[in-house]
């Protein structure tokens, strides 16, 4: 039964995580009294009335969570009050600063620990599409660099149709274009102000009450270069904010005024950079062909940032995909709420996020000045909302382009066709160490297949046409028989290098094949030259076949284009279901956290029962007397472990006993814990007489704060080698029951679940549900709990739960 867990619940799973994950539950279960002596989940503890269930909630508690006052935390409008004030800041929370256009979320939505639940989606139209632009610092000076970006500028804004206004204090005109001398003196209300000035701090502020709607400061020496910098680009914010408009930038670029082709058809990739030059790759795209609809160089995100941009080009209908470079997330839950807006749009965001390395984190943060955070988590956190990470510049421009371009595959298998036995052979091991699914062909179509290739050649996939066949007539034929498989959903054929005339007829077959069927065509064109028309006109020239340079790239990017349209299909946002309001149990845990310290095991595991998750039976006794007795009830065989809030790691210090089965050695084991912890300068709190609970698998399961997503909870393989395994997954609450499995997907000892040499199946929904009352523990104590871990979690038989046999847990 799922429902296992010390002080709940039921042994309807559906209750048990909807309780665990904050929805509305079913009727309350509450335990009020104390637990005889008796089944595996029975309690002994001296904490009574456990309320885990649902029904009323507590009493408020402001002091638990800051940037929510309590009448803030429910229904309160609907009983006809008027709407309180906005809340403080919390340090989590994305702050809109609510310029023109922008659509602002409801105040109250936030999710228990005050984080919102939706993010502001700023109108980007007149950024991109000014009817009038101010040009502040222009310049037609032979030799000063400013006149190249007054230049471009005027070109820009004659592409876009916008009225440019240059503003000078001491030129009459910039290149023939009458200048005014002052922001003040402007002759109308300009969506766009560009600041082409060494300090943009009183220009914003002369902005201030001129309606202007956006700002772009190019100045650099801000953030990037310190705490001075940091404190002058918060002044730049601050003062953006006051002035009611947006601001892009500083240290940013012209990117955004590129000239993008306008003769290319079909979705379009929007591009965000963080440093403009990391961009140019996926810009040059349009040399190929391939469509480019926008470019932010967000800089150093004073104020705009990448996720107002995904969160843009999501809405945007001509957007296929989103590239994004970054050195640093600004915001985690921003970031986040964009990714989720994405995922339900269905708009894939490709994105290398640089700083995987210890060296490579200190570069980003000393260049854009922002919080790199935990690259484990960043790649969870981007996994969690379907983020496709990769790592190079040259697979952001091919996943990208990809991702755009083609349409949702019929199917998953994927079949490598080539006119080599050893280059199917290679690209299909790479295929299939990288997880491409590629079925074995039916024998109906080998046979069929077959017709056209000789028999002596395998066709069971890859496909070996052995050459001469795509010189005639039969080469259209094999592919349009492959295509018609409909197991198959992407054609993959790699051309190590040209061979005229063969090489010419097999692009055109495989362009014309692309153009009549609905599924993916791709091509890996290996010439070093890259000079060939087979290359430059025939393949390059279809918008319907994917042409790779690489394996690697085209592997990777296939592989990228199957997992979005998976993840996309089932996404369900777990922002929808996230809680809104604390749970019964938060009452009994505001008592038990000590601000600043560390709790005992003792305590710590009243914190997990106060949550519905099981541990032993187990009294804290304080003399060899009441050990014994205590140990009789818990019930022999038993475990004895020194408490006290310093130990984190007892067995280290030999501060537990096993397998204790009478009186006489609780006595002496009493006597010996208190005389070595005595001997090591530890002040006991006393000792725990625990129930002996084995035969299961270790786990860890725990949570722990990120200094951009805040709270994360972990899970993975654990016992005392869990510091040398390493084995866990990490993810960003709010998530779902989907998202709980997915973790233990992921570890490379999951089979240890299913039951290996002769050990039956462990409790994995047990496990499943402790994760999620983590989770809970985490989005309420979060801001309080600085570190939790329940280590070993023992996961029994499948049936028979999951039980916590140490916890540590360490106070904010």
């Amino acid at each position: 039964m799922l429902g296992s867990t010390y002080g709940t619940l039921t042994t309807n799973s559906r209750h048990a995580r909807a309780v665990a994950c904050g929805q509305a539950p079913g009727p309350a279960v509450h335990v009020h009294s104390r637990h005889a002596p008796g089944g595996t989940g029975e309690g002994m503890d001296d904490v009574d009335d456990v309320d885990v269930g649902g029904g009323a909630g507590p009493a408020p508690l402001p002091e638990l969570f800051s940037g929510v006052p309590p009448e803030r935390r429910g229904p309160a409008r609907a009983a006809g009050r008027a709407p309180p004030p906005a809340p403080p800041a919390h340090p989590h929370t994305r702050h809109a600063p609510g310029g023109p256009g922008e659509r602002l979320p409801d105040v109250d939505d936030v999710d228990v620990s005050g984080r919102p639940l939706h993010s502001a989606v700023p109108d980007l139209d007149r950024f991109f599409h000014p009817e009038s632009v101010a040009l502040i610092g222009a310049s037609d000076a032979d030799g000063r660099p400013h006149t190249g970006i007054t230049r471009q500028l005027l070109a820009w804004a004659e592409r876009v149709g916008a009225r440019l206004h240059p503003v000078h204090p001491s030129r009459p005109a910039v290149f023939g274009i009458p200048c005014v001398a002052s922001v003040a003196a402007l002759p109308e209300p300009v969506d766009l102000a560009v600041l082409l000035v060494r300090d943009p701090l009183p220009v914003i502020e002369e902005l201030d009450g001129s309606k202007a709607k956006f700002a772009v400061a190019f100045a650099s020496g801000f953030a990037e270069t310190g705490p001075e910098g940091a404190a002058a680009q918060a002044r730049l914010a601050a003062a953006a904010r006051g002035a009611g408009l947006r601001l892009l930038g500083p240290n940013t670029n012209l990117n955004a005024f590129e000239t993008f082709r306008d003769d290319l058809e079909g979705p379009a990739i929007a591009l965000i950079t963080q440093s403009g030059h990391q961009g140019r790759p996926v810009f040059t795209l349009q040399e190929l062909g391939i469509r480019l609809s926008h470019w932010a160089p967000t800089g150093n995100e004073a104020d705009l940032e990448a996720a107002d941009f995904i969160s843009y080009f999501a809405a945007r209908p001509e957007v296929g995909a989103i590239a994004l470079y970054a050195e640093g997330l600004k915001d985690g839950r921003g970031f986040l709420l964009a990714a989720d807006r994405a995922a339900r749009a269905k708009v894939p965001v490709v994105a290398v996020k640089v700083g995987r390395t210890e060296t490579g984190a200190r570069t980003a943060a000393s260049h854009t000045g922002k919080l790199t955070g935990s690259d484990a988590v960043v790649d969870a956190a981007m996994r969690q909302f379907g983020v496709i990470r990769v790592d190079g510049l040259d697979e952001l421009q091919d996943t990208a382009a990809l991702l755009a371009r083609a349409r949702p595959p019929r199917a998953e298998g994927v079949v490598v066709y080539s006119i080599s036995g050893g280059t199917g052979a290679h690209f299909a091991d790479l295929a299939t160490a990288a997880g491409l699914p590629l079925p074995i062909l039916s024998a109906e179509k080998q046979t069929e297949l077959h017709q056209w290739i000789p028999g002596d050649l395998s066709v069971a996939n890859p496909v070996d046409n052995g050459g001469h066949p795509v010189g005639d007539w039969r080469g259209r034929k094999i592919i349009d028989a492959i295509l018609a498989d409909p197991a198959v959903g992407v054609l993959i054929c790699p051309i190590t290098g040209p061979f005229p005339p063969m090489s010419d007829k097999l692009a055109q077959d495989l362009v014309d094949a692309a153009e009549q069927t609905d599924k993916l065509v791709c091509v890996v064109w290996g010439s070093p030259v890259g000079t060939e028309d087979a290359y430059r006109t025939t393949l390059l020239g279809s918008s319907r076949v994917a042409t790779f340079r690489t394996f690697a790239n085209c592997i990777s990017a296939v592989r990228a284009y199957l997992g979005h349209h998976r993840f996309t299909a089932s996404y369900r946002s777990p922002f929808d279901d996230a809680p809104r309001t604390p749970s019964p149990s938060l009452r009994k845990a505001r008592d038990l956290l000590r601000p600043g310290g560390r709790l005992s095991e003792h305590a710590a595991k009243q914190l997990l029962r106060a949550y519905g998750i099981r541990v032993p039976r187990e009294q804290l006794v304080t003399s060899a007397a009441a050990a014994v007795r205590a140990a009789a009830l818990v019930g022999y065989p038993v475990v004895m472990k020194a408490s006290a809030p310093q130990l984190a790691h007892k067995t280290e210090l030999g501060l537990v006993r096993l397998g204790l089965t009478s009186a006489s050695q609780v006595r002496d084991t009493y006597r010996e814990l208190t005389d070595m912890a005595r001997y090591e300068g530890v002040e006991l709190d006393g000792v725990l007489v625990c129930q002996m609970v084995g035969g299961g698998v270790e786990m860890v399961v725990g949570m722990s704060h990120d200094d951009l997503f805040g709270p994360t909870v972990t899970v993975g393989i654990g016992g005392v080698l869990v510091e040398v395994l390493q084995d866990a997954a990490v993810r960003v609450p709010p998530f779902g029951e989907d998202q709980a499995r997915a973790m233990l997907a992921e570890l490379r000892g999951r089979a240890l679940l299913d039951g290996v040499r002769g050990a039956p199946p462990a409790d994995v929904d047990a496990l499943v549900e402790v994760v999620l009352r983590v989770q809970r523990m985490a989005l309420e104590l979060g801001d309080h709990l600085a570190e939790l871990d329940v280590n070993p979690l023992m996961v029994l038989e499948r049936g028979q739960g999951a039980v916590a046999l140490d916890a540590l847990a360490i106070c904010r």
